[in-house]
């Protein structure tokens, strides 16, 4: 029984079997793929930041603050969006002697928009708050 490393004529074998040098390489490859740092990408960017606030928008007395059958919320008779609206209750707030909100929502406001202009008031922490208008709801309910 004796082994042979080549044909049956005797001669050694010229084929080099590279299966396990594959397996070598693939494992050196994966070792080499987990070891490598996650890069990651990121583009920073200094957005601007606006806080120009017109001179007139807040009242240092009294701002009343209403809200149209079409969902449009109005400061002063300015129409504002939610981001305007919370930079100005801000600034009301740090305000001394804190002014007054009137708050005013017509009587076909959507509820959803009322409600989410309360809680924006709410966040706000606005200590001096009024409803305006309820003597026209007298006959709703």
């Amino acid at each position: 029984m004796a082994m042979s490393g080549g044909k049956d004529d005797g001669e050694p074998m010229m084929e080099m079997n590279t299966t396990p040098l594959i397996d070598v390489m693939l494992v050196l490859l994966i070792m080499f793929i987990i070891t490598i740092p996650i890069q990651t990408h990121a583009v920073k960017i200094d957005l601007p930041q606006n806080t120009n606030v017109p001179e007139n928008a807040i009242d240092p007395v009294k701002n009343r603050l209403t809200i149209d059958p079409a969902g449009i919320i109005y400061w002063n008779g300015m129409p504002v969006d939610r981001v305007r609206l919370r930079q100005y209750l801000e600034q009301t707030v740090q305000m001394t002697p804190e002014p007054e909100l009137q708050f005013e929502p017509d009587q076909s406001a959507r509820y959803v928009v009322v409600d989410d202009v309360l809680a924006i008031i709410k966040r706000a922490k606005v200590t001096k708050l009024g409803f305006v208008g309820n003597e026209r709801y007298g006959g709703v309910f």
